[in-house]
């Protein structure tokens, strides 16, 4: 099977043996075809592979409320063979959001007693770094109980503490901070109790103190700013089968994400289980990181906010529930009611929530898409309904509809024609697939209905051996055909509206999938080869797309090259960009046709490698990425050497 790989490999990526440098690529500059949206390209969050709780929400403790399945599950007794004791009290009756609380309770004859957590794969503590410790407690009556928080390295030694002495006997919430003396990716969490009684503990939490922007229960700030560093024109959000759910009962729930964090309803992650290969129990959604933080998160890294409602179907490749169609109207008035919080006034009953959660100014809220990735007749008939409310009440809001799991068969050509009968605006498609798919594919959108239908390129990502294989890698064979694929994305820009690859996060010792754009552990983070890819197509979108030929038809594969070219108005940059997909070099002679007078200097940026099998890691963050340097512009004409399995920008400025 290795010798077959090899030589499917040879055959695909070894095209050009021989360099033709008599032949040009002409590239129109002074003839634009079609305009560039802002939101071309963009990123998929989904909260998978531990990339909301453990990841991008910088919450530190597990189970913070005891509302897993296992009340305990992330927490340990630290003397167990004592009196004293943790008992769960269940208020589901008074408190159904937060039912439960842990009541720790000191008998007479015993001096202390401890409770331990885990966090998330451990807890990653930086030396030098203030820690905010809170809790909501109350003392029972005659209780005087005093607790002590310590971080313990996974050496065993105390590296932080604080201590609290809650005084009161209804909830209050106390807050102690400190500052850690060494750094550790295994470190945990232990509460000491000390004195006689009982007291009631909820809502126990550990955050950092360099969150983004610094805000109080936040973001971990190194992965949203490798979001940011991709200049993203949206933020989809919250995924993704998550929106779905398992069942009905599990779905995304919009409106109890939102308001207090100790009065958002935790429920079960739909990929704790769902891989055997990689079975995730302890895995929840807490909603830290919820509607309103999505939309602050878009707002902060300047991309539109795109959230994706349920349509009442659960994921299809599980239970398939759905909602009989005369018991929708809840679910439609859930969409109506977030674009009310999105966008509404401070007198409006939705748009006063977000106001009283502290932003004021709407969220300018553009577009929302109904069902993740439903197919079939029912899917149909539910968003034939959703669309009409949505547009009867909110006709300048674009929806987002989609064709299914697959870029191909049956249930996509059924749900192509009939989107197509109904005007739909946005149609997100999916492509999981090997590279050579994606090679073979470069010039899918070339013959597309101009006066249809938009397409959105909801989520794609090559896989080096099979979707679903967890031995998948984010190689450089992965991520050249993904870039030789985008190019025939930009170049069918009057077509295609928006992009994004997905997954978009995961911890390296929590995923369930493979691969994924950004990787992480509990201290540092990376970009894949395919995050440099996005990042150069989105850092170089252009505002319109330039034709770029070679005898007379558009570089999609001829002797191993892809090619794309766009024009930015806004800095008058001509921008180009070529893939060399084969195994020798070649030269590329570019004419820029009807271009005016070219400063005398260009940017040239080269994303390469000769190893196919070649990946990042978190100890090498940057084996495969970008390089850049300046060029002499020489006239019209340029001639730039592309390297073997190379992506290669060049950017050069005209001048008046």
């Amino acid at each position: 099977m290795k010798i077959i790989s090899i030589v499917l490999t040879a055959m695909l990526f070894s095209i050009c043996s021989m360099a033709q440098p008599e032949q040009k690529i002409i590239v129109k500059v002074n003839q634009p075809t079609a305009a560039i949206q802002p939101t071309m390209w963009g990123v998929f969050f989904e909260d998978i592979n531990l990339a909301a709780d453990g990841g991008i929400y910088a919450e530190l403790v597990k189970n913070r409320s005891f509302e897993f399945f296992k009340p305990l599950m992330g927490w340990k007794i630290l003397k167990p063979d004592t009196t004293t004791g943790v008992l769960i009290i269940n208020q589901s009756e008074t408190n159904p959001a937060n039912p439960r609380y842990a009541r720790i309770s000191i008998a007479e004859s015993e001096q202390s007693f401890g409770i331990s957590n885990e966090g998330f794969r451990g807890m990653g503590i930086k030396t030098g770094m203030t820690y905010h410790f809170s809790v909501l407690a109350r003392q029972s009556a005659g209780s005087a109980l005093k607790v002590r928080i310590e971080l313990v390295s996974s050496a065993g030694k105390i590296i932080g503490s604080g201590n609290l002495s809650p005084e009161v006997k209804d909830w209050k919430k106390y807050e102690v901070n400190f500052t850690a003396n060494a750094t550790d990716p295994k470190a945990k969490l232990n509460i000491w109790f000390e004195g006689k009684g009982a007291l009631d503990m909820d809502m126990i939490s550990l955050f950092p103190d360099d969150t983004w922007k610094n805000r109080p229960g936040g973001l971990r700030a190194d992965l949203v700013q490798l979001l940011a560093d991709l200049k993203p024109g949206f933020l989809r959000f919250p995924g993704g089968c998550i929106v779905e759910g398992r069942d009905l009962e599990n779905r995304y729930q919009w409106k109890k994400t939102i308001g207090n964090v100790e009065d958002r309803h935790l429920i079960v992650n739909r990929w704790n289980t769902e891989f055997k290969h990689r079975q995730t129990p302890d895995y929840f959604q807490t909603f830290g990181l919820g509607f309103f933080e999505y939309f602050q998160l878009a707002e902060d890294i300047d991309a539109e906010p795109l959230p994706i409602l349920s349509c009442g179907m659960a994921c299809q490749f599980n239970t398939a529930e759905v909602v009989p169609m005369d018991q929708l109207d809840p679910y439609i008035q859930d969409a109506l009611d977030l674009v009310e919080f999105a966008n509404g006034t401070a007198d409006s009953k939705w748009g006063k929530v977000r106001v009283q959660m502290g932003h004021p100014a709407p969220f300018n809220l553009k577009m929302i898409g109904i069902g993740n990735e439903q197919w079939g007749t029912q899917y149909i008939e539910r968003y034939t309904v959703f669309a009409k409310a949505i547009k009867a009440k909110y006709p300048e809001i674009k929806i987002v509809s989609g064709t299914g799991p697959s870029p191909e068969g049956k249930d996509f050509d059924y749900a192509s024609k009939e989107l197509k009968k109904l005007n739909a605006e946005i149609v997100d498609e999916h492509y999981y697939a090997n590279p050579e798919w994606f090679l073979k594919n470069a010039s899918r959108y070339d013959n597309y209905d101009r006066n249809s239908y938009k397409i959105f390129a909801g989520e794609y990502a090559a896989q080096s051996i099979n979707t679903c294989n967890p031995e998948n890698q984010n190689n450089w064979k992965c991520a050249l055909a993904e870039a030789a694929f985008m190019t025939g994305l930009e170049r069918n820009a009057e077509v295609v509206n928006l992009c994004s690859y997905a997954p978009l996060m995961a911890h390296v010792e929590g995923w369930q999938w493979k691969p994924d754009l950004i990787w992480f552990d509990n201290l540092k983070s990376f970009g894949t080869d395919n995050y440099y890819v996005q990042k150069m197509f989105s850092n170089n979108k252009g505002t319109q797309v330039l034709s770029m030929l070679k005898e007379n038809k558009p570089l999609t594969g001829q002797d191993g090259l892809f090619a794309s070219g766009t024009f930015d108005q806004n800095s008058g940059e001509i921008i180009l960009k070529l893939v060399n997909a084969g195994d020798k070099a070649q030269t590329a002679n570019v004419v820029l046709d009807g271009a005016k007078k070219l400063a005398p200097k260009g940017k040239i940026t080269v994303l390469k490698s000769d190893d196919l099998e070649r990946v990042n890691s978190i100890e090498q963050p940057t084996l495969v990425s970008p390089v850049e340097q300046e060029f002499i512009v020489k006239g019209k004409t340029i001639h730039q050497e592309l390297a073997p399995y190379s992506f290669t920008v060049i950017r050069i400025k005209q001048v008046k």
